[in-house]
């Protein structure tokens, strides 16, 4: 038999060939999800064939404000068609205006800024940072944590990504995740003992450290990890951890920060102000914007150590006029406060779901970022990489888009991260298509 011409393909063969043939696959062993996306707006995609698919991952956790929200699609507009980009060296008003006004969202001594593009980029430049002004070089991170892809990022990425690719750059240190679902040390009545966590976790740094630690960088909720919040009480005794040995302490609040989690920023509920903060994808509501935070003390330091971070987008107009949109939409229209308010609808919705599936092990998170953990067996909490797979591919049959973690000795877990601008109305809408997948794919195990 003849092989099929262009001619006798539809366009979406014909689509899907040329992204088999030509893309690089970049998802490790995932694999694209087989929709043609023509547009969006709001909480919603839209495909090439008509489908509607609610998506409750913001895009990549990115757009806080929904898609193609018509104050930054004017804002880009306007910015593009007057001040696109420039020499690095250059500065543009929407550069330092945004500089400003993240410096009035943040507690002191938190006033400098480095705005970049990409999470991955400003993790790479805090690093870089902490390792010059302390001289010293060992990085420690968390045994799930997932901060980016670039040298030093993924060097202190822990969930994914370190097999294949030759010796990570030495003085990368992890300690174990504060998992209360699961957690490996426990106290009399079977919670996780964190302090004793913790200080094993320091005890095995110090053995192994050569007396050059430079920065601990966590996420003050793990996401790629699998939704892990540390307790109340843990960040003050990491921060503690980190001035007993003269370690800087790193925010990674790609996910977490500008009100998704009910607050401003998710360090604020346990009082911990960092040395060094990164933001990104909320900060661009869903464009290529990120920052550095820092004091003066600190830039000032860096500075007079020859600091060296230049790259071609660095302080861009248009982003960063982006940015101060974003701001200026989260001020006015109170988002912190509807996260929290969404939030608790949300969780309530959970709750409701775990009620009448028993594959549903855990409930955790905080405001607009949830996370839903699948087991088969609620007592073993054992896992299954088949379940999650079936319910994630139900949910987007019926038009829902929802993002799974597997790691080895979890179950699958959920990241449920809608725009700050859902709907009650939509969230329903997702909660019932959830709750009949979950339904639909017990009834195929």
């Amino acid at each position: 038999m003849a092989a099929p011409t262009s001619a006798s393909l539809s366009t979406d063969d014909i689509f899907w060939a040329d992204a088999d043939r030509y893309l690089i696959r970049y998802a490790g062993a995932g694999a694209f999800t087989r929709e043609i996306i023509d547009h969006a707006a709001g909480s919603f995609l839209f495909t090439e064939d008509g489908r509607q698919i609610l998506d409750f991952t913001s895009g990549q956790m990115s757009a806080i404000l929904g898609h193609s929200h018509p104050e930054i699609v004017a804002t880009v507009t306007r910015q593009a068609a007057k001040l696109d980009h420039l020499f690095s060296g250059m500065l543009s008003r929407p550069v330092v205006d945004l500089a400003h006004r993240l410096a009035e969202t943040l507690p002191e001594p938190l006033e400098k800024a480095l705005l970049l593009t990409t999470g991955a980029e400003s993790n790479e430049a805090a690093i870089r940072m902490a390792k010059l002004v302390t001289g010293k070089h060992e990085i420690v991170s968390f045994a799930r944590s997932w901060h980016g892809m670039t040298q030093a990022a993924a060097g202190a990425t822990y969930s994914a990504g370190r097999k294949g690719y030759g010796p990570a750059a030495p003085g990368n240190f992890a300690i174990p995740a504060p998992n209360r679902y699961r957690p490996d040390f426990t106290t009399a009545d079977g919670e996780l003992d964190w302090q004793r966590q913790l200080d094993f976790g320091f005890d095995l740094i110090d053995a192994q450290s050569v007396g050059s630690l430079a920065a601990a960088i966590v996420e003050p909720i793990l996401s790629s990890g699998g939704i892990i919040e540390p307790p109340p009480g843990y960040l003050p005794a990491l921060r503690d951890k980190c001035a007993e040995r003269g370690m800087l302490l790193i925010l990674d609040e790609a996910q977490t920060g500008l009100c998704r989690t009910g607050t401003w920023y998710a360090f604020e509920r346990d009082g911990v102000v960092p040395d060094i903060l990164t933001l990104s994808k909320t900060l661009g509501a869903g464009l290529p914007l990120a920052a550095v935070l820092t004091s003066a003390e600190l830039e000032k330091a860096a500075h007079d150590r020859g600091f060296l971070f230049f790259t071609t987008h660095v302080a861009d107009p248009l982003p960063a006029a982006v940015g101060t949109t974003v701001l200026d939409v989260l001020q006015r229209d109170r988002l912190d406060e509807r996260a929290l308010h969404l939030g608790g609808f949300l969780r309530h919705g959970l709750e409701q779901i775990a009620h009448r599936h028993e594959i549903v092990g855990d409930i955790r998170g905080r405001g607009l970022l949830a996370g839903l953990e699948l087991v088969v067996d609620r007592q073993t909490k054992r896992s299954s990489d088949e379940l999650g797979a079936l319910v994630t591919r139900r949910c987007l049959e019926l038009g829902l888009h929802m993002n799974i973690v597997q790691l080895p000795g979890m179950g699958g877990v959920f990241r449920i991260a809608p725009p700050l601008t859902a709907t009650e109305d939509e969230l329903s809408l997702g909660l019932a298509i959830l709750d009949q997948a979950i339904s639909d794919a017990t009834g195929q195990l």
